[in-house]
């Protein structure tokens, strides 16, 4: 490719930088403040096109009209983030930060099925920028005028936003809240009412107009689809991590970084380095990830971040009470359940064992996220990586030849080699760091897969992975998965109560007085990120014989999501929560998909009426009561 084609390229990653930069401030702002993890900020920026796409139609192409209907819909994005943290975010300030993160992902499923009731499943397409149609001619090379203005309007945004941050009252108060709220509070302001109330409603509705206005502004070079939520909220947290936390410096410089670095690859093309044909446009599905994790890896707060800006992304709220081994009536209550759930076959039809293997496996998947996260604070956005690694290893063991029962056993294996490398460099960050960090490396993993077709097959997946004789029937292997499941999870609550469980605590609860008692916090946590992959790998190779075939749906974003809601609908440290979540969210997603087409908002507003009713999940509320009860 000639040098002015890649001139050509790094000006339009300028221009998609710009449209990036513009999210993540929005998201930056949020986070700096109210500390709250937006999951729902990637729907605002799709809200942003759709409604820019009916404006734009109502109000006319005309020059004045196009770019009122823009600013209109950034508007109404704003008024939309402010109404959601009016009526929802303001009732779960208090909650665990990771509860928070669950409920803007009800949001997310709620705002996406009601785009497609109002505005359909096409994409829509909006009419080319009124005022900037042509072209511009550079080095031979054209260049379209749009793409020009977009460059010029990140620059115009980030001084609006310094401006607005270091020259008003508002934005003292914002960089105070963002950088110092035990100061604030000790200087005489009413955090009761200013930030719950004020500051916090015109932050969300400042973030969420930035959100909008990137996505109105994006509807020219790009149509409005049900995709754009999740594919711009990826990146977004990248931008906003790779930048620091509450940084929007940080989030424009690292918006740049990411911009360029993904133009190059697509400019580069096929390259031969050594003999061995490197395409780099492939690259660009995972070079922000590989950015992230680089930086984090040499400044663990982000290029202009801060220790002070980071949070801890989970707080237990039950800390200080004495954990007690469970007794005989646990074990007896278990056994008991283990025994009925044996009899499934007999009470059930086909469909129900169905649904109770994938329950189970799911309820072993959860439980590894929740040994991470509640026994050792943490947080992990990418478990899925270890799901997956354990399910394609079995399927690619049994395509050479391997049996079943020796390829169930690999799973776990290759789970726990991703968890050796990925844990070595996470334990060495905390809170939403660490959580991110493991994001990048799951979507390193979800990206090979995704793209080595003759290997992994590549978008296709895997198929042809069935169990043998023995266990082709589903109540065989139904009660293969429950033997399985319900002696692991044994495993797990007693490893929880070993010496090793009690130092992860310590040094989830305090680092500093786990370390003066010679605990080895990063060596238990590094165990701990190698334990949980083993379970999380078990349950992968269960669910690929389950299915008899896997593809990169397993490693993807939303499954990492998945096992996070079950956790937290089940209880962050409910004995049974696992199992209690994972039953809830199978039974509600298989009940409310036959029910309705609209599914998922109706998913949605379960979660958020689970997590306002019973922030401490099911499990956590049974425990509530009958602690009542025996009193």
């Amino acid at each position: 490719m000639s040098l002015s084609a890649v001139l050509i390229q790094l000006i339009n990653g300028l221009a998609g930088a710009s449209a990036l930069f513009l999210v993540a401030a929005g998201l930056s702002l949020i986070f700096g403040v109210t500390r709250i993890v937006n999951f729902a900020h990637g729907s605002l920026y799709m809200l942003g096109a759709y409604i820019a796409y009916s404006t734009i139609g109502r109000f006319g192409t005309t020059l004045p009209a196009y770019w009122l209907a823009v600013l209109a819909a950034a508007l109404a994005v704003g008024a939309i983030g402010a109404l959601i943290e009016i009526l929802l975010l303001r009732r779960i300030y208090h909650a665990p930060e990771l509860l928070q993160l669950i409920a803007t992902f009800g949001v997310v499923l709620i705002v996406e099925d009601l785009t497609l009731a109002l505005w359909g499943a096409a994409d829509l397409l909006g009419p080319r920028a009124s005022g900037f149609k042509g072209a511009i001619d550079i080095a031979g090379q054209v260049l379209p005028q749009y793409d020009a203005l977009l460059i010029g309007i990140g620059p115009v945004v980030l001084f609006a936003l310094w401006w607005l941050t270091r020259r008003t009252r508002w934005g003292t108060l914002v960089r105070a809240a963002t950088e110092n709220r035990v100061m604030v509070q000790a200087l005489g302001v009413n955090q009761a009412w200013l930030f719950t109330r004020w500051l916090f409603t015109s932050v969300f509705f400042l973030g969420a107009l930035l959100a909008g206005l990137a996505g109105a502004l994006q509807l020219p070079r790009e149509s409005a689809n049900l995709g754009m939520d999740l594919s711009i909220i990826a990146e977004a947290f990248v931008v906003t991590v790779v930048g620091g936390l509450g940084s929007i410096p940080g989030a424009f410089i690292a918006a740049l970084l990411i911009g360029l670095i993904k133009s190059v690859c697509i400019g580069l093309g096929q390259v031969e380095l050594g003999g061995i044909v490197v395409a780099f446009p492939k690259l660009t599905l995972v070079a922000e990830f590989v950015v992230m994790a680089i930086v984090l890896a040499v400044k663990p707060y982000g290029l202009l971040g801060s220790a002070a800006s980071a949070s801890p992304t989970t707080t237990v709220t039950e800390h200080r009470a004495l954990v007690r081994p469970p007794g005989r009536r646990s074990l007896i209550a278990a056994l008991t359940a283990i025994a009925i759930a044996a009899l499934l076959p007999w009470i059930g039809d086909a469909y129900d064992l169905v649904l109770a293997i994938d329950v189970l496996i799911f309820a072993l998947f959860a439980a590894s996220l929740q040994f991470m996260l509640g026994l050792g604070g943490l947080a992990s956005f990418g478990h899925a990586a270890y799901f997956g690694l354990g399910a394609y290893a079995a399927v690619l063991a049994v395509r050479h030849g391997v049996r079943m029962e020796a390829s169930v056993a690999l799973a776990p294996v290759a789970a726990l080699a991703g968890a050796l490398v990925f844990g070595w460099f996470c334990v060495r960050l905390s809170g939403v760091y660490l959580a991110m960090l493991t994001l990048a490396f799951a979507q390193i993993v979800w990206s090979i897969v995704f793209q080595w077709d003759s290997f992994t097959g590549g978008s296709n997946g895997l198929i042809g992975a069935w169990p043998p004789a023995w266990l082709a029937d589903s109540q065989a292997y139904f009660h293969f998965t429950l033997g399985v499941v319900a002696a692991v999870l044994i495993a797990i609550v007693w490893i929880a109560h070993t010496p090793f469980g009690y130092a992860l605590r310590a040094g989830r609860d305090s680092t500093l007085r786990a370390e003066a008692s010679g605990i080895d916090v990063r060596a238990t946590q590094w165990a701990a990120f190698a334990i949980a992959g083993v379970f999380a790998g078990l349950a992968g190779g269960l669910y690929a014989f389950s299915k008899g075939s896997i593809s990169p749906e397993t490693l993807a974003i939303p499954r990492s999501v998945d096992a996070l809601i079950m956790v937290l609908l089940g209880g962050l440290n409910a004995l049974a929560g696992p199992l209690l979540g994972a039953a809830a969210f199978v039974g509600l997603q298989d009940f409310l998909s036959r029910a309705t087409e609209y599914w998922r908002a109706d998913l949605g507003v379960a979660i958020l009426l689970l997590v306002l009713a019973f922030p401490m999940g099911i499990g956590g509320g049974v425990q509530w009561l009958l602690a009542r009860i025996r009193r």
